[in-house]
């Protein structure tokens, strides 16, 4: 089992990144359970963190050509399985799917404990900084398979 572990980002266990979030009272809404956008901003911050943990910064792959690199959520599909509640502790669990040419594809979901709460498909495109199309680059779409 290959755990890769940073404190505030989350850990990667045998491919699979975990961030653990808590439920603040400006996550929900006005019944208490947590406002369907903010799932987004959970997902967000496991996908960055997940790539912290790959050890993949995101502004030096912007900076480390005359093109630079981005990635920019192209399509999301979500579906919607059961609410979380505020001061609930959720998981939010990201594990790449495919990576290569110029896009990737991730799975992601959130639980609480065992229950699963938000299923995810999150199609990423990798684009230039000037919002191009690009290949990613065959060393960085390994770092995202292993």
């Amino acid at each position: 089992m290959t755990t890769l572990h940073h404190p505030l980002a989350g850990e990667i266990t045998d491919g699979v990144h975990h961030l653990i979030q808590r439920v603040y009272y400006e996550d929900t809404d006005f019944s208490g359970a947590v406002y369907h956008a903010r799932y987004l901003h959970f997902m967000e911050r496991a996908r960055t963190d997940y790539l912290r943990c790959l050890g993949v910064e995101q502004s030096n792959l912007f900076a480390s050509s005359d093109e630079g690199l981005a990635f920019m959520v192209h399509r999301m599909e979500i579906d919607f399985k059961a609410p979380a509640r505020m001061d609930d502790i959720v998981t939010v669990l990201t594990r790449t799917e495919k990576a290569g040419g110029a896009k990737m594809i991730l799975e992601q979901e959130i639980r609480r404990g065992d229950q699963l709460l938000i299923v995810a498909k999150v199609i990423i495109a990798v684009v230039n900084r000037h919002g191009r199309p690009r290949r990613l680059p065959e060393d960085l779409a390994r770092q995202f398979l292993a």
